[in-house]
């Protein structure tokens, strides 16, 4: 290991480029992250007591009380010497730290837009009171950063750090070009961005192709929308919108007074991620294709047609933001966040699985299973008809295909076109449920061509 240590302050331009997106919205990552780097890199008075390389459990055992949970609940004990309990204001401002929190405080009201009581609440809660899966995330995160390796289900650390931004870097207005006009793409891609958007003596080497189904003729009225809700996030206090939008799944227009949250380029077409009616007229979140909302129009907090429980939410200053989206789509693998979440079994052809699936990354729940564990769960997760039935499959399956699980969200359509375009490669085993859909589905498919 290198002699370097990591004893960069908590400064606004470092917290923006860990951020990876929105300063205000990923503040508490952004913090976190920091955090772990001191954690990893810092000196003898900081630095765990990890090898240079360690696994996330490893990490837990040295970084959390005795008493810490191991499972996959949010963290809810009492004892005060475990770190999850630790508030943000005690990582950031403490004599290792000596950060002037004055200072510290008003430049980050001044950059991030965020209100003096608002941040004063935010510094007392606490900043590792997450889930497993959530903590495993800032690891990938900083993989992406390159201040780990990733390899054999092991974390290694660097002996060289990345570049990175610091208030005298020479580089900063490259920095920020990194983090402010990119910040919307994943960091990897964010990074090749950045690295070739410039020609090459003369010429661009660097393209990026989608598949985007707008018709050409609502590119006009989606982008009107866009301009109007970017005009709406500015305001210092957002306000509800009116939509009128025309629902594909119930065939006709309906109206739906929600609080705009953010946009999405998801697979094929741009959505907004909105919290209130939906057009089942429950309170909830969904997500709304932009083509085809018919009106986007702005309301007021003091209106009396939005719902009642959308007004407490902003009268308790608690409206939902992205960095909620982000952490549930974390947990399941899928689009429509706000749906349910189901454990997935599947089977996949051993040839298949060595030439396309095995080295990708799907979601941070998808992982390989032995074919005992798929037995395992069959038994765990079924009802005894079912259970016969699919033991008795599994008995004729070959135990060197491959088994992965996933968690997935339901009915979400864009994990049904994936597991289509697997077809017919993959097997559904659970859960039951989806099996049978998918078998009718390839039933109604060999009715066309028998």
């Amino acid at each position: 290991m290198s002699e370097q240590f990591f004893r960069d302050s908590p400064s606004v331009e470092l917290l923006q480029w860990l951020a990876r997106g929105s300063l205000k919205q990923n503040l508490a990552r952004a913090v976190r992250l920091w955090v772990w780097l001191r954690l990893l890199y810092g000196d003898e008075t900081e630095r765990l007591n990890l090898l240079d390389c360690f696994t996330y459990a490893q990490w837990r055992d040295a970084f959390f009380s005795p008493t810490h949970p191991k499972g996959e609940e949010v963290p809810r004990h009492n004892d005060p010497q475990c770190s999850c309990n630790k508030s943000i204001a005690e990582w950031l401002f403490n004599a290792r730290t000596n950060i002037e929190e004055p200072e510290w405080r008003r430049q980050i009201e001044q950059h991030a837009g965020i209100e003096e009581n608002v941040l004063s609440k935010w510094l007392q809660k606490p900043l590792f009171s997450l889930t497993r899966r959530m903590l495993c995330g800032d690891l990938q995160t900083l993989v992406q950063l390159q201040w780990l390796e990733y390899s054999n289900r092991q974390y290694y650390r660097v002996k060289l750090f990345p570049a990175r931004p610091t208030a005298s870097s020479e580089g900063l207005q490259d920095a920020k070009l990194g983090t402010d006009e990119l910040n919307f793409l994943p960091p990897d891609l964010a990074a090749i961005a950045h690295n070739h958007s410039q020609q090459i003596n003369g010429i661009q080497r660097f393209f990026l192709h989608v598949e985007y189904v707008i018709p050409k003729e609502t590119i006009d009225k989606v982008d009107n929308f866009q301009e109007q809700l970017k005009h709406l996030w500015a305001l210092s206090s957002v306000p509800p919108v009116l939509l009128i939008y025309r629902s594909a799944k119930l065939d006709r227009d309906i109206e739906c007074i929600v609080y705009p949250v953010c946009i999405y380029y998801m697979q094929r077409a741009t959505y907004l991620c909105a919290f209130g009616q939906n057009p089942q007229g429950e309170m909830n979140w969904r997500n709304y294709r932009l083509d085809r909302i018919q009106k986007l129009i702005s309301l007021t907090w003091t209106d009396a047609q939005i719902p009642p429980a959308l007004v407490q939410l902003y009268q308790r200053q608690n409206l939902p933001q992205p960095d909620y989206i982000q952490e549930e789509m974390a947990k399941a693998w899928g689009f429509d966040f706000y749906q349910n979440a189901s454990l997935m079994l599947l089977r996949f052809d051993r040839i298949h699985d060595q030439r396309y699936i095995q080295g990708t990354v799907r979601h941070e729940t998808f992982k390989r299973v032995s074919y005992r564990e798929a037995k395992s769960l069959i038994k765990k997760l079924t009802h005894p008809t079912e259970q016969k039935i699919l033991l008795e499959i599994l008995g004729d399956r070959s135990s060197q295909d491959a088994y992965y699980t996933a968690i997935y969200r339901e009915d979400d359509p864009n994990i049904l076109m994936r597991l289509q375009a697997w077809r017919p490669f993959v097997e559904v085993i659970l859960p039951w449920k989806l099996r049978q859909r998918i078998a009718a589905d390839v039933a109604k498919e060999w009715k066309l061509y028998h």
